[in-house]
């Protein structure tokens, strides 16, 4: 907290007693994340050695040390933004082999603006050359920073062009690799000993604990971006909630290679909604607590399916929309394991309410209004009647009975699009953004530990708000990065995927 010492002096007894009670209080709570932090680098150090000897096979025991390779780098990167700018240790860098000879190199020259001192001419002295890996789908070059060393002969004054800010300090990649290993990763499903293979065989050996650095580091920068994302989703008053589970590997049962089912959740505004953006939050459980705890104090209408993890939300300030595709689905189910003329003819009714809703497809609130009322609450109405007369009809128990009782149990949510224009029909829009879920779980087999379920999550997020706003994520990324060590946090709305504009070249 910067205190500006004029403000200061202007403080009374008791306006002074009320800063120094919440300057203590921001102490402890930085002392008490730092002794977390600490605390989490020494487990995972003692995980990272044993994990060498754990009953897994190659490809679980490889997933998991990558796992624990990121998950060091972002908690030491956390523990260094904690402490004290005097207090902080300089990282002791690993010895780089040269990059290869073979690449192409592109040179860039750094002068100072003005090389003249004590009214005469600097003369160049020397300079400084560091190099950097850089990445375009399918092409490494290295970039050559040439930064002239220039010196007056008569005062001995020193000028040389600053070194560029950068995500990782001192790092060995551009921003341009670093967005291509995390999209490799996390948009394309390639864990990084499948990468380090690949890049391997490009004729650039890159050891995949330095590219779990980049990866942990990126997370952690990366991570201001993905919280704004948050409080804009949830700045909108009708949500869609989704989960799906992935395997996360329990720290206790490592040995034997045992994992247990966490989950990811997924919160996107309505569909009807102009922001387009999915967040998604990895939890180690599918309780309802986790939902309540990243819902907060929002206020609007969940839109969701009948999972009883929701139902505890739902109140005062938090109104339930009923899922029609839900609905439908007991009945087709029905229906194509039977030809059930009963399930057929809920088919027919329901197919109404959807044949209304492709009608009105980017209609106005008014005019999506106007219709629901005209023709799809004389829907509604008849389609009640309909499953109250043949529920009476059939046996309790069957899977017919389980069929209707799906429907009119929950039939007071279903029925809120109707009066709302903002709800949609159905919840399939949340249910389209697990889809890259799905096709990753294939590939990574398991989290390796909440911290890396996480950051998955974060990325994520940035990768699948970037494509819903028609941009190439890794255009996104690369460009985000390289302007997040010098942007301020007062803009960082501008960074966001839906108010991103791609440079023009």
């Amino acid at each position: 907290m910067v205190i500006d010492e004029q403000a200061l002096g202007e403080m009374d007894a008791q306006q002074l007693r009320e800063l120094t009670y919440r300057l203590v209080g921001e102490l402890r709570h930085q002392s008490a994340l730092l002794d977390k932090l600490t605390y989490e680098m020494a487990v995972l150090k003692r995980l990272k050695f044993a994990a060498k000897s754990e009953a897994l096979n190659a490809e679980q025991r490889s997933l998991l040390e990558e796992s624990l390779e990121e998950d060091l780098w972002a908690v030491e990167d956390e523990i260094e933004s904690l402490r004290p700018a005097a207090e902080r240790i300089p990282r002791q860098q690993p010895k780089r082999q040269p990059l290869p000879a073979q690449l192409p190199r592109q040179e860039f020259q750094h002068e100072p603006e003005a090389t003249e001192c004590c009214g005469q001419p600097m003369r160049r002295m020397g300079e400084d050359v560091s190099e950097k890996l850089d990445y375009t789908p399918g092409v490494f070059t290295v970039h050559r920073h040439v930064r002239g060393k220039w010196v007056c002969a008569c005062c001995q004054t020193l000028k040389q062009q600053p070194v560029d800010a950068h995500i990782i300090d001192k790092g060995l990649a551009t921003t341009g690799l670093l967005a291509q290993v995390l999209v490799a990763k996390y948009a394309d499903h390639l864990p990084l000993y499948r990468q380090e293979a690949i890049y391997a065989r490009a004729g650039v050996p890159i050891p995949r604990s330095t590219l779990a650095q980049w990866v942990g580091s990126c997370g952690v920068q990366l991570q201001p971006l993905v919280d704004a994302l948050r409080q804009e989703v949830l700045a909108h008053p009708v949500l869609h909630a989704d989960e799906t589970p992935v395997q996360m590997l329990k720290p206790a049962s490592q040995r034997d290679g045992k994992t247990h089912r966490a989950y990811l959740w997924a919160y996107t505004p309505g569909r009807h909604e102009t922001l387009r953006a999915v967040v998604y939050d990895f939890c180690e459980s599918r309780a309802g607590r986790h939902a309540g705890t990243f819902l907060e104090d929002w206020r609007g209408t969940l839109l969701v399916d009948d999972f009883a993890g929701y139902k505890q939300l739902m109140g005062e300030h938090i109104q339930e929309a009923g899922c029609w595709a839900h609905a439908r689905r007991k009945f087709f189910e029905l229906h194509a394991a039977n030809k059930s003329q009963i399930a057929g003819q809920a088919l027919e009714h329901i197919g109404e309410l959807y044949d209304i809703e492709r009608r009105i497809q980017g209609a106005t609130d008014d005019e999506r209004r106007q219709v629901r009322q005209q023709h799809s609450r004389p829907v509604i109405d008849k389609l009640h009647s309909w499953l109250t007369a043949h529920r009476a009809k059939v046996p309790d128990g069957s899977a017919t009975a389980k069929a209707f009782d799906y429907s009119l149990r929950r039939w007071q949510a279903l029925t809120v699009f109707v009066d709302d224009t903002r709800v949609p029909i159905d919840n399939n829009w949340v249910e389209n953004q697990m889809r890259p879920v799905a096709l990753g779980r294939k590939n990574w087999l398991f989290a390796g530990s909440l911290r890396a379920g996480e950051r998955a999550a974060a990325v994520m997020s940035l990768i699948q708000s970037a494509k819903l706003n028609g941009h190439d994520p890794y255009a996104y990324l690369k460009d985000v990065m390289d302007k997040l060590p010098t942007w301020p946090n007062s803009r960082i709305l501008e960074l966001l995927p839906h108010r991103w504009q791609a440079p023009s070249h």
